[in-house]
């Protein structure tokens, strides 16, 4: 009896073992650095810890330590005109900007964060329309999130509401790339076109238009702290042109 216990209790494990490793190659593992599907200005994976920034403005390396960006491929090789196409113009300011940031954090990717950009304009307007400070706070710096968030209430104590909806982002374009100690500063020009109207506690239109389609333009700055373990970018100053 112990014996023929002894061989089904092996079997048994046998096929439990096989099982797990079926289900692991199907499925995969959880490594905690997967993506979220909304994250705003994901950055590439984060490097060592590093030292806090300063208020001076740093001249950094005009290449990486190995000379290759995995979204562009080698700095040198790699025609100035090509690099940057559709962003940035050729020996332009911004363009040096991203090449000085492209040079410090291998993997940046321009392109994406314009991307991110837009999602996050959009996001941060109809949230700040609709009070909604739980979306705000991770995407506002401290200063520019402790002024929405005055604005908001400020509002609510005179029961007023917001209607806010866009109609399309026309154009965000990069305008302004600076590295200040070691934290990249992008700015970026939005066009767009929004429904906006705000009613008092009684409901009637006390600016704006439930219906009329209105222009904006927009310039905002944005900031992330280059090889920080933080990925994320944060709107660091507003101004409506």
């Amino acid at each position: 009896m112990s014996d023929g216990f002894d061989i089904y209790t092996i079997i048994i494990l046998v096929l439990a073992v096989f099982i797990f490793i079926r289900l692991r190659s199907v499925l995969g593992t959880r490594t905690g650095n997967e993506r979220r599907p909304n994250d705003a200005f994901r950055a590439p994976p984060a490097g060592p810890e590093p030292t806090p920034a300063n208020d001076k403005v740093v001249p950094l390396p005009t290449r990486a330590s190995d000379g290759v960006r995995p979204d562009h491929g080698p700095l040198d090789d790699e025609p100035a005109g090509e690099r940057w196409k559709g962003i940035a113009a050729p020996g332009s300011p911004v363009a040096l900007g991203l090449d000085e940031i492209a040079a410090a954090e291998n993997g940046f990717d321009a392109r994406g964060f314009i991307g991110g950009a837009r999602a996050a304009y959009e996001m941060i307007v109809g949230a700040f329309a609709a009070g909604d400070r739980k979306t705000l706070k991770p995407l506002l710096a401290k200063e520019v999130f402790d002024g929405f968030s005055a604005a908001i209430a400020d509002r609510e104590s005179r029961g007023e509401t917001v209607e806010s909806r866009f109609v399309a982002i026309d154009k965000a374009e990069l305008t302004e790339v600076e590295v200040v100690g070691k934290t990249a500063q992008l700015t970026v020009r939005f066009v767009s076109q929004i429904i906006s109207a705000t009613r008092d506690k009684d409901g009637a239109v006390i600016d704006g238009s439930p219906t009329e389609i209105a222009d904006l333009v927009d310039v905002w700055t944005f900031a992330r702290e280059l090889n920080a373990r933080d990925p994320n970018w944060r709107l660091i100053s507003t101004e409506a042109v």
